[in-house]
């Protein structure tokens, strides 16, 4: 005797709608499905995505203030449009919330948490060889998410996750624009790493951490401006 057997059901995602439909929309936009400029229309995203648009007009606004949504005169909410110089301005952000972010974890990171930090830079090193921007900025995302991990504080943890959230969201790679940065970048790594494994004082480590990303921003600047010429 045959039986009918019923399709496996789905588990639903944990969490409020609105908590559901930040999460899915935020997804979509870092993964370039509604890229820069994609409008944000409510009727249309509540059938795309199931939702009711009470819970997405929420989300929306909570992707405004993550800027990763603007809201624009006779358009309305659109997925936020960035220039260059943004970026160098969310990079010179993150400079000075790396740093210090870098700098507190440092104590808490013993040799194995050095040496795992320091394989993800090797893996890097190997990456130069057949460079591709795209995986190569994941693994950089990667290493300095191996130190932030450590860090005790969740508030500034909170704050890079958004922040790199949104230069994810402006550009897929910055070493699509400054090859050149990648190879310095790892070498920069590497001293870093170096400074928290002997102890450096907390002062030096930042400032190391702060150059490092200030140098991409310098670097991207100096592009923008021959690009110009």
């Amino acid at each position: 005797m045959s039986s009918t057997r019923k399709p496996a059901q789905a588990k639903r995602p944990k969490g409020s709608k609105a908590e559901i439909s930040y999460d899915l929309l935020r997804a979509r936009i870092l993964d370039g499905t509604y890229g820069p400029g994609y409008r944000l229309v409510m009727d249309q995203l509540a059938r795309e995505t199931g939702v009711s648009t009470i819970p997405l007009r929420e989300a929306v606004r909570r992707l405004q203030s993550d800027g990763l949504v603007e809201v624009v005169r006779n358009i309305g909410a659109r997925v936020a449009v960035f220039d260059s110089v943004q970026v160098e301005h969310t990079l010179n952000v993150l400079a000075r919330l790396e740093g210090y972010a870098t700098a507190i974890c440092a104590p808490h990171m013993d040799a194995a948490k050095i040496q795992e930090s320091r394989e993800i830079n090797e893996r890097m090193k190997e990456a130069l060889e057949e460079f591709d921007p795209t995986s190569f900025t994941a693994l950089n995302r990667e290493f300095h998410f191996s130190l932030y991990r450590h860090c005790p504080d969740e508030h500034l943890n909170a704050l890079l996750e958004s922040e790199w959230a949104r230069l994810d969201h402006m550009r897929r790679s910055s070493f699509t624009y400054v090859p050149g940065r990648a190879r310095k970048s790892v070498e920069e790594h590497d001293r870093l790493l170096g400074l928290i494994e002997n102890d450096a004082e907390a002062g030096v480590i930042e400032q190391a951490a702060r150059n490092h990303k200030i140098a991409t921003a310098d670097a991207l600047h100096t592009a923008q401006v021959s690009r110009q010429h």
